[in-house]
């Protein structure tokens, strides 16, 4: 018997349980692998609270990185001893050991470590398709990221500095912004006492960005809008502050012609294929050293629990990791 943090009912971080449960052999196309390190992520929250409903009672989590114990029938390209990291799989990652599809997991370069790779997989698979695919981000363009100083924030903002772009991040406090300017934005803006539209029109000099990255939402999604040059893209990849209204479609072309998009990592990466060859590109720009992975806390799994009133609470900046 192994154990892992499931929840029997939805609500806040008090629902979240450590169970004992039983991991069997891996079937056909699947591996069962002990977990290092787990990463923590808004979506969990989502899918704990109820805002994404999931079948109960269940586990959670998105991303780990750990150690292949066995393989099923019909797996050739993982064996025993590889170490292994997921950010696009099934839930279950809050666990001391699991069985997983194998054509979900990636093998880890040498050069990046368990705990690295559990706060960067789905976070940095995030930021790949935002800056990559959704809009690809070129030298000489200006961008709009919410939340600078969060998991995807830290990733994205190195990134698209290494792309030549100009990140304009928003964040809570000064201490955020201070960390956020560390990690690529060349201008960061304290929302809690500035009007981010206002600033945005001030740096650009009216020209205004060529694309918003948003994990906030409902609090921010419109004023988002604002700040978009003619054809712009809002790119809307969470709700940390909750849903956003319906929207009229005619604002869009009152504001120049916009595009809006919800974009969800299950659907940029769910061929296996394409999932490679995002991870492959994530690899190389961290061995590289263009991106900076840090993981800013670190909780016990059996922690989960507090480790979701912090990240809720704000109290937390860049990337969190439960260990095991």
């Amino acid at each position: 018997m192994t154990h892992a943090i499931r929840f029997h009912k939805t609500g806040g971080p008090e629902v979240l349980v450590w169970d004992e449960v039983k991991v069997g052999k891996p079937g056909s196309g699947e591996a069962r692998i002990r977990h290092t390190a787990v990463g923590l992520n808004f979506l969990d929250i989502y899918q704990r609270s109820g805002l994404y409903p999931l079948q109960l009672p269940s586990g959670l989590g998105s991303e780990a990185a750990g150690v292949v114990e066995e393989v099923g029938p019909g797996v050739t390209d993982l064996k025993p001893g590889d170490r292994v990291a997921y950010g696009a799989a099934p839930i279950g990652a809050y666990s001391e050991e699991r069985l997983i599809p194998a054509e979900r997991l990636l093998k880890l370069p040498d050069g990046i470590d368990d705990k690295t790779a559990a706060a960067m997989m789905l976070k940095g698979l995030t930021a790949q398709y935002l800056i990559r695919q959704t809009y690809r981000v070129k030298a000489g363009d200006t961008i709009l990221l919410h939340a600078a100083a969060g998991g995807v924030g830290l990733i994205l903002s190195q990134w698209a500095k290494h792309l030549a772009a100009t990140v304009i991040g928003t964040v809570g406090n000064d201490e955020k912004a201070a960390l956020a300017k560390a990690h690529g934005c060349a201008h960061t803006i304290v929302y809690s006492r500035e009007d981010f539209v206002k600033r945005v029109e001030e740096i650009t000099q009216g020209k205004k960005v060529s694309v918003v990255y948003d994990s906030v939402g409902k609090d921010t999604f419109l004023k988002s809008l604002d700040c978009l040059a003619p054809l712009g893209v809002a790119a809307l990849f969470g709700q940390s502050s909750g849903s956003v209204e319906p929207l009229n479609l005619g604002l869009l072309a009152q504001k120049g012609s916009l595009f809006v998009t919800r974009p969800t990592l299950n659907t940029y990466a769910a061929k296996r294929e394409n999932l490679v060859a995002m991870a492959k590109e994530l690899f190389e720009v961290v061995l590289s050293g263009a991106v900076k992975i840090g993981v800013r806390q670190t909780y016990p799994l059996q922690d989960a629990a507090r480790a979701h009133a912090d990240l809720a609470a704000r109290k937390t900046t860049g990337s969190t990791v439960l260990l095991i």
